[in-house]
């Protein structure tokens, strides 16, 4: 059996976990095995970080949806139900959009939820 030398493959791979870690702190990007390791956790916490800002965006529409609601005396969760029965199909994005930078037309909205409402 022919001996197989892995010098070209094993410094491909090295390099490209080095270039990963650029930039990191200390021997993590400079030593391959601090380096591999740091890179598999960045990684895993990039994966986690993708999932938690779709639901921290949430949290925030959510917070200014409620807050200016309460200018026109609703709660957020009247106001949703206001606009499930009135049949208004409007995403938290753009609800939240909406309060910020046209509050005439959110008071429209509120005075639909709140007609829906009684």
């Amino acid at each position: 059996m022919a001996r197989i030398k892995r010098s070209n493959t094993l410094r491909k791979r090295h390099k490209r976990v080095l270039k990963q870690a650029k930039g990191y702190f200390g021997s993590k990007h400079l030593l391959y095995k601090t380096a591999h390791e740091q890179v598999m956790h960045s990684l895993k916490y990039a994966y986690i970080a993708r999932k938690q800002n779709k639901r921290n965006f949430r949290k925030l529409w959510i917070a200014r949806i409620n807050a200016a609601a309460r200018m026109h005396d609703l709660s957020y969760s009247k106001l949703m139900h206001g606009l499930k029965l009135a049949n208004v199909n409007v995403n938290r994005k753009m609800l939240s959009e909406i309060a910020i930078s046209d509050p005439d037309s959110f008071a429209k909205i509120c005075e639909t939820a709140k007609s829906k409402l009684n």
